[in-house]
């Protein structure tokens, strides 16, 4: 069965799940956004330049009047291209495993379930995650961990292996460019049932040809997302 398969089922019997950023569906509008090769604006001059590629992404946000960007589950993404620290072995990284969230910097995040601090680090390369955080949770039947990337450096602050945390706990705040990674402000969120002897990092891009394996592993974090109203499938 494929990860997301055993979180949904797990997700229709217990409800109740908090949020990870705030979101009022009745008002707040989410664009879509699309980094495959598909999209002939990105060129390698825009995504090689943090700051017009930051420009670039608050103005699809404002002109279409929007408090966030999406980011696709298991996208196969032209962006990497930025960045060597995608270029590992014969086949480059470029099949995204999380769901972004795009919005400003101090934007703050919570955990949507109750669990613990399992690790965090400061992953500083450019086009890595910056700090992030793993938590894991115990629920009835399933392990679940959740990762945060691109976060703060203030997010880090006063965390201990272990630290209990509490569904709708602020956990940190989106990153700016110079701590993140050097990426427009967003969140990486990212669902793993096994993350093996990882701690305070775990690919978030990865091989395309391993994508069935991932499947087996990532469940799509948009079924934790749609709680706080963030229906991605529906913009």
């Amino acid at each position: 069965m494929f990860a997301t398969d055993l979180l949904a089922a797990y997700l229709q019997a217990k409800p109740g799940i908090g949020k990870v950023v705030d979101f009022d569906a009745s008002h707040d509008k989410l664009y879509m956004f699309d980094f495959t090769s598909a999209n002939a604006e990105l060129t390698e001059t825009l995504v090689a330049d943090t700051d017009a590629f930051g420009k670039w992404i608050d103005k699809k946000l404002a002109d279409n009047q929007c408090r966030y960007g999406m980011g696709g589950y298991m996208e196969h993404r032209t962006i990497y291209s930025r960045s060597t620290h995608f270029d590992t072995g014969n086949e480059p990284r470029r099949l995204h495993l999380g769901v972004d969230i795009w919005g400003a910097a101090g934007t703050f995040v919570y955990s949507p379930l109750p669990g613990t601090v399992h690790s965090f680090a400061d992953n500083n390369n450019f086009g890595d995650y910056g700090p992030t955080i793993i938590l894991q949770h115990k629920l009835e039947g399933l392990t679940l961990y959740s990762l945060y990337g691109h976060l703060s450096r203030e997010s880090l602050m006063n965390l201990q292996p272990g630290q209990a945390v509490d569904a709708n706990q602020q956990i940190g705040t989106f990153g700016n460019a110079t701590e993140n990674g050097n990426w427009p402000p967003h969140l990486h969120f990212q669902l793993m049932l096994d993350i093996g002897d990882a701690k305070g990092d775990y690919p978030g891009v990865g091989q395309y040809s391993q994508k069935a394996q991932y499947l087996q592993n990532i469940p799509d974090a948009n079924l934790i997302l749609a709680f706080s109203g963030i229906n991605a499938a529906a913009v």
